[in-house]
């Protein structure tokens, strides 16, 4: 087991309000060998993790990476760059665009802080890295009224914030989140997307990735600070 797993098995635990105790009981361990493993002296045998993920609700896949991925967050960092590019434009983005955008914010994000905005998971594609969920995300917030997608004016989808509805408080996002969010979008607002898109496919953790793999967040310490976004 590695430290960082230990790492993210213990914080899972203490986010949760759970003692060692209550943890050990549901896995038919004794409290010291749950400290073992919590310590990195003691490995999981698969049953046992599986059990895990199942009392913190989550997979074998989220303890494998040690992200969780907050789907609410990442629904609002999409907001929170439509809502950025409206006070200098019309707030419309392209929805290839936009992707891109969330992308470079979280990978951006770990750069500094060595964790992900949101936790999600993304994906090697044929235009730039995106989580799975990107598209239901989009489904929902235009379900919810929150935004608008248009492309009656060429093939482009354009994404907007709905400007009749009320404009909610990002209540997930922090001051120094939309501070990089503010940054990334002051960068390539005035870009178009197949800039933006040439610049992701040249970064190292999509040069470094096969089709349709998952990106590990781990790749983008190995950029240039110049080229993180």
């Amino acid at each position: 087991m590695t430290q960082k797993l230990n790492q993210f098995i213990k914080s899972l635990r203490e986010k949760k309000g759970m003692s060692q105790q209550e943890i050990a009981n549901k896995l038919a361990i004794s409290r010291p060998s749950y400290i073992a493993v919590e310590q990195g002296k003691k490995e999981l045998s698969l049953s046992e993790a599986q059990k895990i993920a199942d009392i913190f609700g989550i997979s074998l896949k989220d303890m494998e990476t040690g992200l969780i991925p907050d789907y609410e967050k990442y629904k609002e960092m999409i907001l929170s760059f439509l809502r950025i590019f409206s006070l200098n434009g019309d707030g419309k983005i392209p929805k290839t665009k936009l992707a891109k955008l969330l992308y470079l914010a979280d990978f951006a994000w770990f750069y500094e802080k060595m964790e992900s905005m949101s936790g999600m998971q993304y994906r090697r594609m044929q235009y730039g890295p995106v989580p799975d969920s990107y598209f239901r995300a989009l489904d929902e917030l235009e379900e919810e009224g929150r935004i608008n997608r248009d492309n009656k004016k060429s093939d482009v989808i354009l994404i907007s914030e709905n400007k009749g509805s009320k404009k909610e408080e990002l209540s997930k996002m922090k001051k120094e989140e939309l501070d990089l969010i503010k940054k990334i979008s002051q960068k390539w607002q005035d870009k178009k997307t197949r800039e933006l898109v040439n610049f992701t496919h040249g970064q190292l953790p999509y040069k470094l990735c096969s089709s349709d793999e998952i990106i590990p967040y781990e790749l983008i310490i190995q950029e240039d600070p110049e080229y993180v976004y």
